[in-house]
């Protein structure tokens, strides 16, 4: 289970917080970024356990509740850099065959970059809206996906009406992508925005899974209007 970052001090120390200066050339929206990142517990946690971003934690939260990343499972992650995502599924499905007497797993993640290589995952540089992205992915995984999950966000206009949109739709596009890849009983995983649009998108996985459900896990941050929706029972 994901432990929540805390302050661990003990009695007569201080929780000292690291302020960042403004420097010649650096756009105060920056220092803030800065700062925010040096003294969030969840940042500080991911580089102690080695995941390479705090949306590790994210995962695992996810996965503590609805419990869809078992050993043996065929899991794809889309948009998958940096690869905390595909780090947290590597050991939760056994991809590495090291949890004795349990099935082996396997992890593939695609994304339009290169992505450093992960011991456990298999991952392939591809668009998943290519038309054959599906066709690919089956080949690669000898069969359908028990599970696709997407932590993908549209790169940000500074616009939140426009963002929610757009996150939307690439929410939307993950979902039709499940749609031909998944088998019968699967689960799709996937952020949205909350900002009035969704509707549409909820209505569509309850058609094609028996419950959907919507959680903020507590690494999401609380200034965020993440929340992550998660649809399990693909009805096939």
């Amino acid at each position: 289970m994901a432990k929540i970052p805390g302050n661990n001090s003990g009695r007569g120390q201080r929780d000292l917080r690291v302020k960042v200066k403004t420097a010649r050339g650096r756009k105060l929206s920056s220092t803030l970024w800065l700062e925010r990142q040096l003294n969030d517990p969840y940042v500080k946690r991911a580089q102690a356990d080695g995941y390479r971003g705090r949306a590790a934690y994210k995962i695992l939260e996810l996965d503590d509740k609805f419990r869809f990343l078992v050993p043996g499972a065929r899991v794809v992650d889309l948009g998958c850099a940096p690869g905390g995502w595909c780090q947290v599924a590597v050991k939760r499905i056994n991809a590495l065959g090291t949890r004795q007497g349990k099935k082996i797993g396997t992890i593939l993640g695609v994304d339009l970059q290169e992505v450093e290589s992960i011991p456990g995952a298999e991952i392939h540089v591809l668009d998943f809206m290519e038309d054959d992205a599906d066709a690919k992915v089956k080949a690669w995984l000898d069969g359908p996906a028990d599970v696709v999950m997407s932590d993908m966000a549209a790169a940000s206009s500074g616009h939140k009406q426009t963002d929610h949109l757009r996150i939307i739709a690439l929410c939307e596009a993950a979902a039709y992508f499940a749609f031909d890849v998944l088998t019968p009983g699967g689960t799709f995983v996937a952020k949205v925005l909350a900002g009035g649009a969704e509707g549409e998108l909820q209505a569509l996985l309850k058609q094609k899974f028996t419950k959907v459900m919507n959680m903020k896990p507590p690494a999401s941050r609380s200034n965020s209007s993440e929340k992550f929706v998660v649809a399990t029972g693909f009805r096939g």
